[in-house]
């Protein structure tokens, strides 16, 4: 059986903004403003135009070869197999935190009612057993529905949309129309003119729940081979999706900043607490007297989070069957179900999600290393974008990015950024993960799984160096390394890192035919062979 087009422009369009808008609307306005004061205004820009930098990339590639799994098969079909596991392994381990995640900011929220659910430890709050068990419950709701089929998927889908959007447009104009303090803001200047503070505003962008708010974009890459009208339907998701979640955060980020009291931030930004903190939003209404507000957000933080990670169950499961099918994860992950579901990697990717909440703690680990490992799978986009202009320079492209030389560099640069900015603590669990999944990949080789022809071992060899320069830089670096490249310097360092990188991705390049492409790619969602000289 084969995947199935479902999802209409707008069906995915409203997928992809609920993958969005999780429990990072509920989070990160809290958790930025604590790292950047008002400068997280300024990080909010940052991580949404960086992120339609890098979304542009993918949308004329999810047009050009619209697959399930795009993460995984548009690699393979540029540089071989040894980088497209890597690529697809580091993009579904990070995914695979997502629901996690979700789960988590829900338990947070409703601890503010059952605190047997959290337990604080070292200042964060984590999932204590009793937690854990209804984590359990709801990951499992979760894959439930997503077996229930393409159906009841839409249905609840739409329903989550419409919900979350009324309670956002509720909170910001009350907040802003009724309890705002222009005086606030006062610092926004000062902090973008200062060295400090825009090291603080880089550490929002991606420790402070900034750019993991727009991860929700790929969800029209991995979902492009179950869309129809994808001309329309792929770049509206992806972009459109973007561009949405933009304007909502930024008026959140408004909203949060301008209802706190003044005598609030009297010791700073980063001392700023108040009374049912564990749930921001929450709180701030239950202490302005607005009950009716307060019991609207609980109730939202269950929906929020719950469309998001709802989605990322969906997306997740097609990264790994794809995963399955070219060979690298066993063939049984490929199994769907009389829907055409993907089954078994969602009851998979359930399992393995289960055991995340033991090493990453807190709503703010997870998150981070969630952007770390997912801005390396974003580097792939501006890649294989300059490789498919290079190879198939005459290939029908319903959609084509203006500026391609211009915007690929940009968009690679900004990926690496935002790894760096993760910092050497989340980089280092990255690391030992990324050795994790070559171990994997060995094992896959030796039993015949990947057919050594298709390994694109000279076309993937930058993938090392690349990977092992990452890590290298973050751990020299200004934010939580050595210091031994200071602030400002890295810049150049990872620019100048970015260019090399890039040139030798693109020159190392496999080389496809025309043809191939013409008699495999329309008409099915299987990954097309490149032809590797």
């Amino acid at each position: 059986m084969k995947l199935q087009r479902h999802f209409t422009p707008m069906g995915l369009l409203m997928l992809s903004i609920n993958g969005m808008v999780g429990s990072a609307w509920l989070f990160a306005p809290l958790y930025a403003a604590k790292l950047a004061g008002t400068g997280a205004i300024v990080a909010w820009l940052l991580g949404g135009i960086g992120t339609l930098i890098i979304a542009l990339t993918f949308a004329e590639l999810s047009v050009l070869f619209p697959v399930a799994g795009g993460t995984a098969q548009i690699p393979q079909l540029s540089h071989g197999g040894f980088t497209s596991f890597t690529v697809s392994w580091i993009a579904w381990l990070s995914a695979l935190t997502m629901a996690p995640i979700e789960v988590q900011a829900i338990l947070q929220y409703a601890s503010n009612y059952f605190s047997s659910l959290i337990e604080m430890r070292h200042a964060t709050p984590v999932l204590s057993h009793i937690g854990l068990m209804w984590a359990t419950a709801l990951m499992l709701l979760f894959c439930a529905i997503n077996i229930a089929g393409y159906k009841s998927l839409i249905r609840f889908n739409f329903l989550l949309f419409q919900f979350k959007v009324f309670v956002i447009v509720i909170v910001v104009t009350t907040f802003i129309g009724f309890y705002f303090h222009p005086i606030n803001f006062s610092s926004l200047v000062p902090t973008t003119l200062s060295t400090n503070g825009w090291h603080d505003i880089l550490t929002a962008v991606a420790a402070g729940g900034v750019a993991f708010a727009f991860t929700g974009f790929k969800h029209g890459v991995e979902l492009a081979g179950e869309s129809k009208n994808q001309a329309v339907a792929i770049p509206l998701a992806i972009l459109g999706s973007v561009v949405t979640c933009l304007l909502l955060y930024l008026l959140l980020q408004v909203a949060f900043i301008g209802v706190l009291h003044p005598s609030m931030l009297a010791k700073g930004w980063t001392n700023l607490t108040f009374v049912g903190e564990v749930g921001p939003f929450a709180g701030i209404a239950a202490a302005l007297g607005l009950g009716w507000l307060a019991k609207l957000l609980y109730v939202d933080a269950l929906v929020s989070p719950a469309g998001a990670g709802l989605v990322y169950v969906t997306s997740t499961a097609r990264v790994l069957y794809a995963m399955g099918k070219i060979g690298y994860m066993p063939r049984a992950l490929c199994y769907l179900n009389q829907q055409n579901f993907p089954v078994v990697a969602i009851m998979v990717n359930f399992i393995l999600g289960m055991f995340l909440f033991l090493p990453l703690p807190g709503w703010q680990a997870m998150v981070s290393f969630l952007v770390s490992g997912m801005v390396i799978s974003y580097a792939m986009g501006p890649i294989a974008l300059l490789c498919m202009r290079l190879e198939l320079p005459n290939r029908e492209r319903k959609f084509r990015l203006p500026a391609a030389n211009i915007i690929c560099p940009i968009a690679f640069y900004f990926c690496n950024l935002l790894s760096y900015w993760c910092g050497w603590e989340t980089i280092s669990k990255l690391a030992i993960a990324m050795l994790l999944g070559f171990a994997f990949f060995v094992i896959a080789c030796l039993r015949g799984r990947v057919s050594f022809q298709s390994l694109g071992l000279k076309s993937g060899m930058w993938i090392v160096p690349y990977l092992t320069g990452l890590v290298f830089i973050s751990y020299l670096g200004a934010f939580g390394g050595e210091n031994v490249i200071p602030f400002g310097w890295d810049f150049l360092v990872i620019g100048l890192f970015s260019l090399v990188i890039l040139y030798l991705a693109v020159i190392n390049r496999a080389t496809i035919t025309e043809e191939k492409c013409i008699s495999e790619m329309p008409s099915t969602d299987t990954l097309m062979t490149a032809i590797v000289k």
